[in-house]
């Protein structure tokens, strides 16, 4: 007779009908634009990205794999070619401190425009002074005023040589200064002449010197006011004729960016800085710089002014959709923030305002930009530096060498610019937690959670859906498309991912795996569609390739060396069932509990616990033991027991409390000395009240034991018993469908250790009467009994110590 608690076949797995699917193959379908079953997220992520607040960044959180990145991240693309193109940015050099760059903001496309603009404006006046200057013209011009001046000078020599020789002496004039020489008998006459006359004459000589030397003094200042007012003469000249010159072409600009303060003012200190340099304009590229100490490094623009008019084109929006939507995983600060470039230049690190870099926050300026927060956390001066940033709503570019460096150079420090976008983190909900719980300033900063669901109802909506996903993911990867029975089988495997009957999976990157390597096999059987034979190939073979370690269990348990009975029935022994994770596999397996009952006072004996070898939770699934032995059996008596529980064979360590179940029916046993079955193996948490609780992992533990039982051979006694509430998270292979349909392998569903017991020993469990008793011969009548009998060992041990 059937046992009431056992399942049907047809309840054991999704089965999706491809009926239920609206196409031939996937070639025929459009590719999916919106996420599955994320209503409440994408609702989220839109309020959020409306919200014009500081503060109001949004925090993506799911599990990896469901698709938030990608979603988002063309969502993004769609929305933000209806905003508007963000400003160019400019960095144009500072006259009055070099070392502080301006920062100039312009319309899109017009930064591109006032760098040509001032590329042109350059070149041009460069030529137009050249030509204007080094022409025969200029030259007859400039020597007039030279010959003016030469003859003033020369006037004043003359007048001071006539002095001069009324005392005797004659002065001339020479590179390096005027000197002087005496006269003796209407000749001059050398130092070695001088020292042969007397000492009267030459003390007169030397006394008339004093005079002349006086007058050379003033002659030679007079001398230089001359050449100061020819030279003032020249420059001013110079400069009408050069102002004409550049003030055309500085007007010219001007009238295109006349509305921008900064750019009008930074050509009037370009006219202003041409005017003060024409020598260098006239000279060209040639002339050396003037007044470089030796031990001072010479800058690049000491005889190159023209440098400085130079526009760097900080960030270009001139091709820019709408607002920009910026994602990349170079997760370095400088790629993030900006940085200032260096080159050696005549033995000097030499940096200027022409090699200001802008970071990925300069380019999603005035749009959104997105990172994965494990990855930002991993730099934490790049996490501190963009919550910085978002607080004063500012853009620093600081000095990109190395702090630790010894090196000290002079650096620069740009103007900030003004930060206005939208920061998007991706992490799980981990990383979420741990910075509410550790960093005020992220709920701040972050005010919207975005949360995507890893799982979705399986409606015919969302399988259609994901039909579109994999006809999306083909045409992307250039993969064969897939017949609708294939996709079926692709959403029976989604709702195992899922863990449950009635949803599918939304982790699409473990599902696009299955899809590209099904599409692979049907690429070397040299077919052109994918079939649903492919799609099991594809699972069958994903599993076969790790299952190493899977494989040496089965065969210790083969040899015996893993002690596993699958047949007879044995007191205070039971099969529990548990999981195996290696890497990114895990299996399951089963494993011998045994437990001995005697009289004591110890309680329920945790073995694992005893040696360190049991988690906090299977810990506390034993000591719930106790609670349900002492309400069930020990309402008119003390709870006088030891029982040791032991995981055999298990030296790793145990956690989880899904085999508490199992080894309170172990203990049950082992009182009402009535042997368990050991065909049928258990899973299922117990509470102190004796329900039944859930459990994980319960696809997996099945497997475990039906392949072991398989490999013994199946007789119709083996079977499993789970938790009732697992029955919706079942999704177990085509062959063990067929053995429990064929009455080989059974599965049974039970909410009560009553329930469970009955099942393992064939037994009835037995209800308490109005007396509380309970009925003779039932497995909690002779557990009862056998926890009296320990009463009365322990009571009278206890009256013989008195």
């Amino acid at each position: 007779m059937k046992n009431k608690n056992e399942l049907k076949y047809s309840c054991l797995k999704t089965v999706c009908n491809p009926e239920l699917l609206n196409f031939e193959t996937t070639e025929e379908l459009e590719p999916i634009n919106v996420g599955i079953g994320q209503s409440r997220g994408i609702k989220a992520l839109e309020f959020g990205l409306n919200v014009d607040v500081k503060g109001y960044n949004l925090y993506l959180e799911g599990p990896s794999g469901v698709g938030k990145t990608m979603y988002t991240k063309k969502y993004l693309d769609t929305i933000s070619k209806t905003k508007k193109v963000p400003c160019d940015w400019c960095y144009i050099y500072n006259f009055t401190n070099p070392n502080e760059p301006i920062a100039v903001s312009l319309p899109a496309g017009q930064g591109k425009e006032f760098r040509e603009a001032m590329d042109n404006f350059i070149k041009d006046i460069k030529k137009d002074i050249s030509n204007t200057f080094n022409n025969d013209e200029f030259e007859r011009e400039k020597s007039l005023i030279t010959s003016e001046y030469d003859q003033k000078r020369n006037n004043l020599m003359e007048q001071l040589n006539k002095k001069s020789s009324q005392y005797g002496f004659q002065v001339k004039s020479a590179q390096n200064g005027i000197f002087m020489m005496p006269i003796l008998n209407g000749r001059t006459i050398e130092e070695e002449e001088f020292n042969k006359l007397d000492d009267k004459t030459k003390q007169e000589f030397e006394d008339k010197s004093v005079i002349v030397q006086q007058h050379i003094m003033e002659a030679i200042e007079a001398i230089k006011n001359i050449e100061k007012e020819s030279s003032e003469r020249i420059n001013s000249w110079q400069s009408n004729i050069a102002l004409l010159t550049v003030t055309a072409h500085i007007n010219l600009i001007k009238s295109k960016f006349k509305r921008n303060k900064k750019i009008t003012s930074f050509l009037n200190e370009i006219k202003n800085d041409i005017l003060k340099n024409i020598n260098l304009f006239i000279a060209g590229d040639t002339k050396a710089p003037q007044n470089v100490q030796p031990n001072q490094p010479m800058s690049k623009t000491a005889n190159q002014p023209w440098l400085n008019y130079r526009v760097n084109l900080f960030v270009d929006n001139s091709l820019t959709e709408g607002a920009p939507v910026i994602m990349d995983s170079n997760y370095t600060y400088h790629n993030i923030f900006g940085s200032l470039e260096y080159e050696n230049f005549m033995g000097a690190l030499h940096t200027d305002y022409t090699m200001i870099k802008p970071g990925l926050l300069h380019k999603a300026n005035g749009g959104y930009i997105l990172f994965q927060a494990k990855d930002l956390l991993a730099n934490g001066i790049c996490y501190e530096n963009l919550k910085k940033a978002l607080r004063i709503k500012k853009l620093n570019i600081e000095n990109s060498v190395d702090n630790r460096s010894s090196m000290v150079m002079i650096s620069l420090k740009p103007e900030p610019i003004p930060l206005d976008l939208k920061v998007i983190l991706v992490g799980n909900d981990a990383i979420y937690q741990s910075l509410l719980a550790m960093d005020s300033d992220f709920r701040k900063l972050f005010k919207i959670k975005v949360e995507f669901e890893e799982s979705a109802p399986m409606n015919v909506e969302n399988m259609n859906s994901l039909a579109r996903f994999i006809s999306g993911f083909c045409s992307q990867e250039g993969l064969p498309p897939f017949d609708r029975a294939a996709i079926a089988r692709i959403i029976e495997f989604s709702s195992k991912l899922a863990d449950d009957q009635d949803k599918i999976s939304t982790k699409f990157t473990d599902i696009a795996e299955v899809v590209s390597e099904a599409a692979t096999w049907a690429k070397l059987s040299r077919k052109k569609l994918v079939t649903e034979q492919f799609v099991d190939k594809a699972l069958l073979e994903r599993i076969d390739r790790v299952k190493k370690y899977d494989a040496r269990y089965m065969e210790m348990i083969k040899e015996n060396t893993l002690l596993i009975s699958t047949d007879g029935a044995k007191v205070g022994e039971i099969n529990g069932l548990t999981i195996m994770s290696i890497g990114d596999y895990s299996f399951g397996k089963p494993v011998k509990i045994t437990a001995n009952t005697f009289a004591g006072k110890n309680g329920v004996i945790n073995v694992e616990r005893e040696v360190s070898l049991s988690g906090c939770s299977h810990s506390k699934g034993v000591l719930i033991l106790s609670g349900y032995l002492g309400e069930m059996f020990a309402q008119d008596f003390p709870l006088s027991l030891n029982a040791s529980i032991c995981f055999e064979q298990l030296y790793n360590g145990v956690d989880g409390d899904s085999a508490s179940s199992t080894e309170l029916y172990a203990i049950l046993s082992g009182l009402s000395n009535m042997p368990i079955s050991q065909s049928i193996a258990v899973t299922g948490s117990v509470n102190q009240k004796g329900e039944i609780q859930p459990i994980g992992g319960v696809n997996d533990k099945i497997e475990g034991f039906f392949q072991i039982c398989k490999m013994r051979g199946l007789n119709g006694s083996h079977g499993v018993i789970i938790p009732i509430q697992n029955q919706k998270n079942l999704n177990l292979s085509d062959e063990i469908v067929e053995a429990v349909k064929d009455n080989q392998f059974h599965i049974y569903a039970i909410s009560t250790i009553d329930e469970g017991i009955e099942i393992l020993t064939g037994v009835p469990a037995g209800k308490k009467d109005s007396k509380g008793n309970f009925p003779a011969g039932s497995i909690n009548y002779l557990a009862h009994e056998k926890l009296r009998k320990y009463f009365d060992i322990t009571k009278k041990e206890r009256m013989a110590f008195l």
